[in-house]
């Protein structure tokens, strides 16, 4: 038999044929065969298909919290941070005003330091003129005398060389020149 009359054969059964609707064998075989690919794939394709979907969302869940966990110790270190920071700036100005209190201190120490220097230096110069001024006085008044006797006895003509004499002469002398000093100084 040939092709046509295959054909022929076929368009001779009293049977119609709809080709919309397919055989019933097709439709049992395709029936099993999507129950069995259905069963492979609820039974096997399915579950890994969810775990693998639980696990990505665990994963983003986990990534979310671990985020907000790392998101809120993140804003605790930065407070406690500025925190610190604020206590050091707090620190900072307690020890600039006490380096400044020191400082200030120290330099009304080192003026009364100063002070006192000053006015021992002014007190032993004093001290020292006027032991200078003593010494002056007693060797003017020793070289006066002398001078005075000197002269004394030249306008005398006389010798005036008892030191008894020549004493009470200067001393005498001496009295007066002091009365006469005195006198101007008022």
């Amino acid at each position: 038999m040939t092709n046509t009359s295959l054909i022929l054969a076929a368009g001779d059964s009293t049977e119609k044929i709809n080709p919309l609707i397919p055989p019933v064998y097709d439709i049992t075989w395709s029936l099993v065969a999507f129950a069995v690919v259905l069963f492979v794939f609820w039974k096997f394709v399915l579950p890994m298909y969810n775990k693998s979907l639980e696990q990505r969302h665990d994963a983003i869940e986990g990534g979310i919290a671990r985020a907000e966990a790392a998101q809120a110790e993140a804003a605790q270190s930065l407070a406690a941070y500025r925190e610190q920071l604020a206590g050091a700036r707090e620190e900072a100005a307690a020890i600039r005003d006490e380096a400044r209190t020191q400082g200030a201190q120290i330099v009304k120490d080192m003026k009364a330091q100063a002070t006192v220097e000053s006015d021992r230096i002014i007190a032993n110069g004093n001290t020292q003129l006027d032991a200078q001024r003593q010494q002056v006085v007693s060797e003017l008044r020793g070289d006066l005398g002398k001078l005075s006797v000197d002269l004394a006895e030249k306008l005398v003509g006389a010798s005036l060389s008892d030191d008894v004499k020549k004493a009470g002469t200067v001393d005498r002398f001496l009295a007066e020149l002091d009365g006469v000093s005195s006198e101007t100084a008022k």
